[in-house]
């Protein structure tokens, strides 16, 4: 995958500028420096969930970049996206005292506590992908425009669906920053045309068999859904297939948010019209770099803001193959 970094609208820039993310100057701290070696570096690295697509790859991105600068970096993850299931790794990795923790938290207040500890035990703490909610204590924050992500699904469904009509959001849980914040892009824009009905959104709880149920409800109860909007990859194999089993895949509209396997076999036979896609190899790129400046003592970027593409059935043997999700590095 090439970490390349997607032209951002003028709208996102100004989106970034307004969080005072307008570059290093904004962010940078400036240390004294260090005489650490490179070799006696050590991180870890926690995903979100283990053997999820978006974060293999972006371990991809980690352990390239940390071959790169000769540090050593270790990888574990809980099965679920649960707090209850990431802060006793949290705990067992701050225990052996690594130098940095790159982490997607699971929940923006139940890992608020357990992180900003791991600060206080001289831990650094780079923040990928989701946040928590107070992250100051955080060395460095990484994440694609998830506002901006929500807003380019809606211009999806709305090229998909131009006539206007009623559509529906298929989120994971409450209190997930990244998904959060792509219901906030998505809800604004829809509301702001007056073509477009907006219904609101329901939680899966990151159960594909959930957001079926869901979504074959809310088409029994709204027949004339135009687009659906899956927030992240296990909403979209749900919505897939309630629609599949609602009889609705020629009329409504799915755009979901990630570019996993299965995400990509939907978009080819049609279940789903338009992916989202993150750069998940490009945040952990940056997370080892920000994580090892820290360490050194060198200037560090306090928020760094990673783009996303759009994959369609028609870009997707061109330049959205690049955009894609690995299952392996």
């Amino acid at each position: 995958m090439k970490l390349k970094r997607p032209v951002v609208s003028l709208l996102a820039i100004g989106a970034v500028a307004s969080l005072g993310l307008t570059g290093c100057a904004a962010g940078a701290s400036a240390g004294g420096g260090s005489s650490a070696d490179a070799k006696d570096i050590k991180l870890t690295f926690i995903q979100g969930v283990a053997g999820d697509p978006f974060y293999v790859t972006m371990q991809c991105g980690v352990d390239a970049e940390a071959k790169k600068l000769g540090v050593t970096v270790n990888t574990q993850g809980p099965a679920k996206f649960d707090p209850t299931l990431q802060k006793p790794i949290v705990d067992s990795v701050v225990a052996t005292k690594p130098g940095a923790i790159l982490i997607a938290p699971t929940d923006t207040a139940a890992m608020q506590a357990p992180l900003k500890a791991a600060t206080s035990a001289g831990v650094k703490v780079v923040l990928v992908d989701t946040t928590v909610k107070d992250p100051s204590f955080a060395t460095s924050q990484i994440s694609s425009d998830n506002v901006g992500g929500g807003e380019a699904a809606f211009k999806a469904i709305k090229s998909l669906a131009p006539s206007g009509g009623k559509v529906l959001v298929i989120s994971t849980d409450p209190g997930v920053s990244t998904a959060d914040q792509r219901v906030e892009g998505f809800e604004t824009a829809a509301k702001a045309d007056s073509d477009y009905s907006y219904l609101g959104v329901q939680y899966s709880h990151n159960d594909p068999a959930t957001a079926a149920k869901l979504t074959t409800a809310a088409l029994a109860k709204d027949p004339d859904i135009v687009g659906v909007f899956a927030a992240n990859t296990f909403a979209a194999q749900g919505v897939a297939t309630g629609i599949r089993q609602a009889g609705k895949e020629d009329s409504v509209k799915v755009v979901g948010f990630d570019a996993g396997a299965d995400a990509v076999t939907q978009l080819k036979n049609g279940t789903v019209q338009a992916l989202i896609a993150q750069q998940p190899a490009l945040i952990g790129k940056d997370a080892v770099e920000q994580a090892v400046a820290a360490i050194k003592g060198e200037k560090v970027t306090a928020k760094i803001p990673t783009g996303f593409f759009t994959i369609t059935k028609d870009n997707l043997e061109g330049e959205g193959a690049d955009y894609v999700y690995k299952t392996t590095c």
